[in-house]
């Protein structure tokens, strides 16, 4: 295996993000750690090489001085050889070994392992977990995590530890030259250890609120232009672009904060970073003077005391990105690390439909404290049976078709699926044995083949066409053009496809649906922005597609409902009324109200009188 690919970025994490930031990156990073140690030994070497070179330019100017003019290598051929190997052979390779375990088999690598294993935790979010927060702030958190947690390796493991062999390295040299010399450098490091333990915990604290601001405008700047039509119409560009200046505001607010105390430690450091070549040098200068130190420890020790100097500077703007690295970490991981409110059990089995029977048993369900959607609701569904779900808006359709989905877990009660309680088995089972077709239909800015194909990945072409065929998709699909040229089904279809009618997106999630070809079927409006022609002919094809399958319908055109074999009427979360069409128009409860007051609309005189 190539060394780039020493590190598996698709591996699975186990357990959810720790909250923690220790344990965070050592979740985050589980797997990696062998290679990791490797580059971190790389970057060690370097740092001693660097040292090492100025030992040997020492020791060359010594021999220098020492050989006489006329014949200066004589006795130091040895040492010659020794610096062209080392400065055309071994710095080299040390040094592209450095650069390439940064750039090639670390940086990448550990970016997509720790985003991987962000988004996979956060696609197993309940859907309570998006509807609270910004779409745009969820995927900014995800990006900025990932990248801040992988700056912070690498610049843990590329610049500190090669800080840190440096320093030590040239403290070790410099008790071999001067013991003076050498307890001068440490007590400057303790002077500047103090100054970054000063700076760096007010740095890190401004960066994570810095990092909050900003996720806060990427998340209305999403959410505007994800609605940029709803904006249009309503004319309210300017309501828009006040609410994104004033999360601009708030974030350049942060962001001065976090400048100021980072220009302060920026002048503090250079102060302190100016003492070192003139202790080191003038220290070495007077040794020299009273015979204590040679020519060559002049050099070494000078050129060790400008390149600490410019190391400090590059270090500590690198401890300074690190810890704001840091708060950007910590500030993701608080809105990424929340635990499941919705998880599987563990060790959960895969769900199999063999008969395909629903049953819900003493449901209750409210969302939040005051809002009730479903009271203690008993519903038994045969395998096969076809059922309308009939009610006034808020009487708790769509939430008995979300908790049979497993999107909302109910407060009591049991549902089951062929005697299988859904809490038991996996969520992604169940919804593989559920198809659904909802009034708001979402597409993806994918190709239309890709769009439909979502329902089953492995159908063939001629599956994938005669699905489209049978939602009367396939005829517009063969009409679409994008603005890159793809033409039919290679399409694209624009974010939540913007670019289709209402009735041609829902076409396009009709056939997906079809393709799923699962053995229960949820239409929640499906037909609802056709026009009456177009949903006649879906209707008859729905009538075949619902064949052996076990289908709970909502509808608010209850024509659509007339041929189930049960319509449940519901009422304020309760079932109010449940028989077939012709049983509860002779009841002339509520079924017949909402039958009476559409008859005008949606059907004629006399099939209302049927």
């Amino acid at each position: 295996m190539k060394p780039a690919n020493w590190i598996n970025h698709k591996q699975k994490a186990v357990g959810p993000p720790p909250s923690n930031t220790l344990r965070f990156f050592h979740w985050a990073l589980k797997g990696s750690f062998p290679v990791l140690y490797l580059s971190g030994f790389v970057s060690i070497l370097t740092g001693l090489i660097e040292v090492s070179a100025v030992v040997l330019l020492g020791l060359l100017i010594d021999a220098a001085l020492a050989s006489s003019t006329d014949n200066p290598i004589s006795g130091q051929v040895l040492l010659l050889a020794s610096g062209l190997l080392f400065f055309l052979i071994i710095r080299p390779i040390v040094f592209g070994a450095f650069s390439y375990t940064q750039t090639v088999v670390v940086s990448p690598n550990i970016f997509n392992l720790i985003l991987s294993r962000l988004h996979r935790w956060t696609l197993g979010q309940s859907v309570t977990f998006f509807e609270n927060d910004f779409a745009g702030r969820i995927a900014q958190k995800e990006m900025q995590t990932a990248r801040a947690a992988t700056d912070v390796v690498i610049e843990v493991i590329h610049t500190i530890l090669l800080a840190l062999a440096s320093v030590i390295g040239a403290a070790l040299m410099l008790t071999t030259v001067n013991v003076t010399l050498s307890v001068g450098l440490f007590s400057w490091l303790i002077g500047y250890i103090f100054l970054i333990r000063y700076f760096m915990p007010k740095i890190r604290q401004r960066s994570r609120e810095k990092a909050g601001a900003r996720a806060l405008v990427t998340g209305q700047i999403v959410d505007t232009v994800t609605n940029i039509k709803t904006v249009k119409l309503f004319a309210h560009d300017k309501k828009e672009d006040d609410a994104a200046i004033d999360a601009m505001d708030h974030f350049r607010d942060f962001s001065i904060h976090y400048g100021v105390i980072a220009a302060w430690f920026r002048f503090c450091l250079n102060g302190l970073s100016g003492v070192l070549p003139i202790m080191l040098v003038g220290g070495s200068l007077y040794y020299w003077s009273v015979g204590n130190v040679t020519a060559g420890d002049i050099a070494a020790a000078g050129a060790i005391s400008l390149r600490l100097s410019q190391m400090t500077g590059w270090v500590s703007f690198t401890l300074m990105t690190l810890y704001a690295n840091l708060g950007e970490v910590e500030d993701g991981v608080k809105t990424l690390s929340t635990s499941y409110k919705l998880g599987d059990k563990d060790k959960a089995p895969d769900l199999l439909v063999s008969k395909g029977s629903i049953n819900f048993k003493n449901v209750c369900f409210t969302y939040g404290k005051n809002l009730s959607a479903v009271k203690n609701i008993s519903l038994s569904i045969a395998p096969g049976e076809k059922i309308g779900l009939v009610g006034a808006s808020g009487a708790g359709k769509s939430t008995l078709v979300s908790l049979l989905l497993r999107l909302y877990e109910p407060q009591k009660g049991v549902i089951s699926i062929d005697d299988i309680n859904i809490n038991d088995i996996t969520q992604s089972s169940l919804r593989k044995q559920i198809a659904m077709v909802t009034q708001e239909t979402a597409l993806f800015n994918r190709s239309a083949r890709d769009n439909i194909m979502y329902g089953n990945p492995n159908a063939t072409e001629n599956t994938l066409i005669r699905a489209s065929r049978q939602a009367e998709a396939h005829d517009f699909i063969l009409g679409l053009e994008d603005h890159k040229g793809r033409k039919g089904y290679d399409a694209h279809l624009g974010e939540q496809g913007v670019k289709l009618s209402g009735g041609q997106r829902q076409r396009i999630a009709l056939a997906r649906s079809i393709l799923k070809d699962s053995p229960i079927l949820v239409l929640d409006e499906a037909t609802s922005a056709l026009d009456s022609e177009v949903e006649s002919s879906i209707q008859n094809a729905l009538e075949l597609v619902m064949e052996n399958k076990t289908v709970l319908a909502i509808a608010h055109r209850l024509s659509t409902l007339a041929k189930m074999d049960r319509i449940i009427v519901l009422s304020n979360g309760q079932v109010v009324e449940e028989g077939t069409h012709k049983k509860l128009l002779k009841i002339g409860g509520l079924y017949r109200q909402y039958w009476d007051k559409q008859s005008g609309g949606f059907i004629t005189t006399e099939q209302a009188a049927e």
